[in-house]
């Protein structure tokens, strides 16, 4: 394949073209020359309105369903979702069924994702069956290609497994994924503990179930050593307690969800289901430190936590529905209504460095491994938005900004 991007201005802080509007000539996936006005040279001309061009996005926190659950999402629509979301790579969680705690169940993803331009690389469960007894097949599953390991949204109560895994993966380099939420602490709650659900009447889940596990956690890594990526992110005081565990020289990474970063427990006043997440949706005083947080560089990565949920149990009184939102569709869009364009591009390439993956910087020479989108033009967020197979999307009916075009990867484009 021979194409000419035209007129991109290129949002690459590692490119000599950063900030520059260029056309770019891919030929068989590489980038071949970057210039102004290249001749066509018999290629495909890809041209859009307002055109950027950033290193391709990656998602650290993807569900899908498959296998055991496609009737929420296969891995062929969720990875054309993906791309069409302007991601090129993302991470798969396991909470499939059965679940991926095996060399064979990390096999089974990547040959069905064999062949699509948005790349999938899978999370290995840490405990059988994401149950939190015994440790999982860790460097079986390191070799046949998983690049962490965790238990989706299930914190390891047994302190002494978490340690012991810490200090294992550290033989072959490997990233523990350690959620954060003390299910003794959150008991029955539903909802942030605070002014709105008690006005609710609905059960809180104090910042406290999420501070108390991560300061359990971080007093592990530095026993122990190695590396440990806390998700999703919520609480002003978990900010900090990450924060003075990086001006320790701690290896921790961690990551917020989009929704976290936009969304407030205010949402909750109509007891809609699409706002139920886990961790809860905070305060507006969370949501500014996490923003904070997003800045000077504490929280390394953005994640949309696409969470795909069967609408039966998303209709349902707010205590019994599932947690759980899609979030790839809305996740650059609703990111520039409260972040800067080049922070936004930073957050959603950064992961690839903390998960160990190829970086590749858009210059002559390197692989084509592109985003495209325009960071203009206001909207609001709909369904017919949604590619997705569940609709259970928080930001439905919200304004969002700019608009994602597609990617280039694999040697593929793919475009909306």
């Amino acid at each position: 394949m021979k194409i000419i991007i035209k007129s991109a201005k290129i949002i690459d802080s590692k490119s000599p073209f950063h900030n520059m509007t260029v056309d770019l000539l891919i030929a068989d996936g590489l980038i071949e020359k970057i210039g102004p006005s290249l001749p066509n040279d018999d290629a495909e001309i890809v041209r859009f309105e307002d055109l950027h061009v950033s290193q391709g996005w990656f998602d650290s926190s993807v569900s899908l369903g498959e296998p055991g659950y496609e009737d929420r999402e296969t891995i062929a629509n969720g990875l054309n979702v993906a791309a069409k979301s302007g991601f090129t790579a993302i991470a798969l969680q396991p909470n499939s069924f059965p679940i991926i705690d095996n060399q064979s169940q990390v096999n089974f993803v990547k040959n069905k994702a064999n062949g699509f331009a948005t790349e999938i690389f899978p999370i290995g469960a840490l405990t059988k069956a994401s149950e939190g007894k015994d440790m999982a097949e860790l460097y079986d599953m390191k070799k046949a290609g998983a690049v962490a390991f965790g238990d989706y949204n299930k914190s390891i109560d047994n302190a002494n497994l978490l340690k012991i895994a810490l200090q294992y993966v550290q033989d072959f380099d490997g990233l523990v994924i350690a959620y954060s939420q003390d299910p003794n602490i959150k008991g029955n709650g539903v909802a942030n503990e605070g002014i709105v659900s008690t006005r609710l009447g609905l059960k809180g889940i104090p910042n406290l179930a999420e501070e108390l596990q991560i300061s359990r956690n971080l007093f592990l890594l530095e026993y122990t050593g190695g590396k440990l990526h806390i998700p999703t992110v919520s609480t002003a005081k978990s900010v900090e307690l990450i924060r003075e565990a990086k001006a320790k020289g701690l290896h921790v990474t961690a990551s917020a969800s989009v929704h976290h970063l936009v969304l407030t427990d205010e949402k909750l006043d109509g007891f809609d289901t699409r706002f139920k997440v886990t961790p809860p949706l905070r305060t507006e005083v969370d949501r500014q430190a996490l923003l904070n947080a997003i800045a000077d560089g504490t929280i390394d990565m953005i994640t949309s936590d696409h969470n795909p949920i069967d609408v039966e149990f998303k209709k349902m009184e707010f205590d019994t529905a599932k947690n759980g939102t899609i979030g790839l569709e809305s996740a650059f869009g609703a990111l520039l209504t409260v972040l800067p364009l080049e922070t936004v591009v930073a957050k959603l390439t950064s992961g690839r460095t903390v998960f160990g993956l190829e970086n590749n910087t858009i210059e002559e020479g390197a692989k084509a491994n592109f985003t495209l989108f325009t960071p203009e033009g206001h909207s609001a967020f709909t369904k017919e938005n949604i590619l997705s197979k569940s609709k259970n999307s928080a930001f439905l009916g919200t304004e969002i900004k700019g608009s994602v075009y597609g990617i280039l990867n694999q040697n593929q484009l793919v475009t909306k």
